[in-house]
């Protein structure tokens, strides 16, 4: 049997961030942002890499947390000023310790926070901006299993009183998700990126950020504010972000 990469378990938004923390490094390195082309490339990469890896760690963190206050899809100017307001202070801190430890082996003066501060800001704001607005363009669709497949995974986790229950949405509550069903809701722990992996088999597609909605279950939009809401069976309402609007409406979801 093979066995997993530990990296397939990574949650797809940091293994996204370090991705895009890498390349950001890569290009700092070979432009000599911020310290110039006097130092070598190699110590160049050595540097900038890890720094924006721990960066990104570091920000998925805090996004985490800017996440329950701030809603990325519907105001994402002001989730970047919040990541930047957030992440850069510590961040700050960390960058001047390990620049000074690297490149002089020492730490710098306290007077130097302020320059490397700068650069953590125009760094953060631009690496916060490329997550928010570049992430999750398009919605996860999901498609019914052609006949002779397997059926999707996601209804056995389905409580037992629920078992064979027609899934109308999926919502995702914190690090739980609240299943709405034709038999009720109920919460189980799993995260919402899992779930869409197991939904594949069940025709649907995310609507938001916290949002799955099975296609069947749609009964109404409605539109206000800009803004789109499935009216699913049994009365229960699902928003549609404006990030997900466009490629819903383009596969006729409405």
């Amino acid at each position: 049997m093979t066995s997993k990469s530990p990296f397939a378990r990574l949650d797809p938004s940091l293994s996204r961030g370090l991705l895009v923390a890498g390349v950001g490094g890569i290009v700092l390195a070979l432009t000599g942002a911020f310290m110039g082309t006097d130092q070598p490339v190699l110590l160049r990469l050595a540097y900038w890499i890890p720094i924006m890896l721990c960066g990104a760690v570091w920000g998925h963190l805090c996004s985490g947390w800017v996440e329950r206050y701030v809603n990325l899809d519907e105001q994402p100017w002001r989730a970047v000023l919040a990541l930047v307001l957030v992440i850069s202070g510590p961040l700050t801190v960390f960058v001047w310790a390990a620049s000074g430890l690297a490149f002089s082996g020492r730490l710098y003066p306290l007077a130097a926070m302020a320059d490397v501060g700068f650069a953590v800001v125009v760094v953060t704001a631009t690496m916060s901006m490329v997550n928010v607005f570049l992430a999750k363009a398009q919605p996860v669709q999901t498609h019914a299993a052609p006949v002779g497949t397997a059926p999707a995974r996601f209804p056995d986790r389905l409580p037992l009183k629920m078992r064979g229950a027609a899934i109308r949405a999926v919502q995702a509550e914190d690090h739980y998700l609240r299943i709405h069903t034709d038999r009720g809701s109920d919460l189980i722990l799993m995260r919402l990126s899992d779930a869409l992996e197991e939904l594949e088999g069940l025709e649907g597609a995310q609507t938001h950020r916290s949002w799955w909605v099975a296609r069947g279950a749609v009964r109404d939009v409605s539109r206000g504010d800009g803004r789109a809401t499935l009216t699913l069976d049994g009365g229960l309402q699902a928003p549609v972000s404006r990030r997900y609007a466009k490629a819903l409406r383009d596969a006729g979801w409405y």
